[in-house]
């Protein structure tokens, strides 16, 4: 534990330990089935998505806040709304970093990102404010030995947390994000433990009934990963990387270094294209990847529909499609 943040570890069979993302609650949202144009920008807000999965080998990652000024501790600067980083203790617990402050004003995540080690990993930064800088409504956060982080936005969260039965007692933030995730654990758990089919499932009943700007997601367990790009308005990218050398990425908005992949393949998935790598593919709109432990990857288009009621990016937003 530290100051303003939260340090959380837990078996992998835990069924809470939740602490949220992306800050728009239902009183910023309304209850309503369209969102008015003012909230668009809200809908708008820029968060960064990092996974990284080493399959069934436990790498130490050196990465996201060590190079200025093109780093994500740069980017914070702009930011002012928090970061967090998930991994996997030793035990397969879940362990969670995170501050809702700026990440240039937080050394114990800075401390614990360069101190990490797992065999997979979920970073998030958020750039926009949109809601209570609190612990709870900082990505990533775990549910039942999984990791989540989410970037987008969507409306009528009544409705869903009607359509979450028992499951929204998993819920202990105001975020649109940790609601999501609940929905991805349901219907996991109605699929036999499938995390590809809940997130199939829970994205597509949230592009039918609810307004949606975006429901980018990486859901990571030990060893395995799943990312889903939806719809086509914000972007993700994935890189199947061989071993041989170490990884040292960055762009405008994050830096990796990751010297213990020079012995180990691994598979990245980021909202960039980030430099010092080629062979990034962008990922198809409603296209879900999974990374399974040997780190063979399986894609397909779960959400091939587009959203019943889009809620449309400002123009100039730095989530579209680059």
């Amino acid at each position: 534990m530290f100051a303003g943040g939260e340090h959380v570890h837990n078996p992998a069979p835990a069924a809470g330990e939740v602490v949220t993302g992306r800050g728009v609650g239902e009183a910023a949202l309304g209850l309503g089935k369209f969102i008015a144009p003012a909230l668009w920008g809200r809908f708008g807000s820029v968060c960064r998505l990092f996974g990284l999965t080493a399959g069934e080998e436990r790498v130490g990652a050196t990465f996201w806040l060590l190079d200025a000024p093109d780093s994500l501790r740069e980017q914070s600067h702009r930011n002012v709304d928090g970061a967090g980083l998930g991994y996997f203790g030793p035990d397969g617990g879940v362990v969670l970093d995170k501050q809702p402050e700026p990440a240039f004003r937080d050394q114990e995540f800075e401390r614990a990102a360069r101190q990490a080690e797992s065999s997979a990993f979920v970073a998030h930064v958020r750039w926009a404010t949109a809601g209570g800088r609190t612990v709870r409504n900082t990505h990533p956060f775990g549910m039942k030995g999984r990791v989540m982080a989410h970037n987008g936005g969507f409306g009528s969260l009544a409705r869903l947390e009607t359509e979450l039965g028992p499951y929204a007692d998993l819920v202990l933030g105001d975020t649109d994000s940790e609601r999501y995730f609940a929905l991805i654990t349901k219907e996991t758990d109605a699929h036999g433990g499938d995390v590809g089919a809940g997130i199939t499932a829970a994205a597509g009943w949230i592009a039918r009934h609810l307004p949606v700007s975006a429901l980018n997601v990486i859901v990571a367990a030990p060893g395995e990963l799943w990312a889903l790009r939806y719809p086509d308005q914000h972007a993700l990218h994935i890189l199947d990387r061989p071993e041989g050398g170490e990884l040292h990425v960055r762009s405008a908005t994050s830096s990796v270094h990751a010297p213990d992949l020079a012995d180990a393949a691994s598979v990245v998935i980021a909202s960039e294209a980030l430099d010092g790598e080629s062979g990034w593919r962008m990922l198809a709109p409603g296209e879900l990847v999974h990374v399974r432990p040997d780190l063979s990857v399986e894609s397909w288009i779960a959400v091939p529909e587009p959203p019943a009621h889009l809620v449309p990016l400002p123009p100039g937003n730095p989530n579209i499609d680059t």
